[in-house]
């Protein structure tokens, strides 16, 4: 039976243990793992298998946990990410549910994030949204309850007209109006949210600038 002849703190990271089996490296440890076992220790080929799946586990979470740590995302996102590697699905599995355990992963409030992030940077409607959310792996239900919540929708219609105003200075309002209601129907504004913000950002660009449009003709 295999017997562990060396525990030894790897140079470059001092969480992880490089473990030698009758001389020879055998496999990597994450520390805590590694302090339960002991030099002399036998072990049968259960063991090491044991042993080779909870650093599987760690390593896997750790990438998770840093991913997570620059934005949230989607658990099918992060299962994805760490499918790439071709990680046996069990591994996979318990990462997950481990996230899940722990807060870190949570589709409402990745659904959540993603609506008040488009609102703020790229204002969206809710059919849009909801696409971009569904294609996340984001149940329905989810969505649904967000998109309630959340979305003010006339305000982001308004707010996307008003971002696509300020480059089409010069042109006729018949133009104006024709590509900023085509640009709100294609962001997911249904076409009486999008002409009303277009309503009010025409009126409110001819009372601060009489000169915005061209005369027709």
């Amino acid at each position: 039976m295999p017997t562990i002849t060396l525990l030894e703190v790897q140079k470059n990271n001092k969480e992880r243990v490089n473990v030698y089996l009758d001389g020879e490296f055998a496999f990597g440890l994450n520390v805590m793992d590694a302090v339960l076992l002991r030099k002399g220790q036998e072990l049968d080929d259960a063991a090491i298998v044991e042993l080779k799946h909870k650093d599987a586990i760690v390593k896997a979470y750790d990438q998770a946990v840093q991913l997570l740590a620059r934005r949230p995302y989607s658990i099918q996102e992060v299962k994805q990410k760490l499918s790439r590697k071709d990680r046996p699905p069990d591994v996979v599995a318990a990462v997950l549910e481990r996230l899940q355990q722990y807060g870190y992963l949570d589709d409402a409030a990745f659904a959540r994030y993603w609506v008040d992030n488009r609102t703020r940077f790229k204002p969206r409607g809710s059919r849009a949204l909801r696409y971009e959310l569904m294609q996340k792996g984001v149940a329905s239900t989810i969505i649904d309850d967000v998109l309630n919540e959340e979305l003010e929708e006339d305000d982001a219609a308004y707010r996307a007209a008003q971002k696509r105003a300020r480059r089409m200075r010069g042109s006729t309002k018949a133009a104006f109006e024709q590509k900023v209601g085509g640009f709100l129907q294609r962001r997911g504004f249904n076409y009486g949210t999008s002409q009303e913000a277009l309503r009010q950002v025409v009126a409110e660009l001819e009372e601060e600038d009489p000169e915005f449009f061209q005369e027709d003709g």
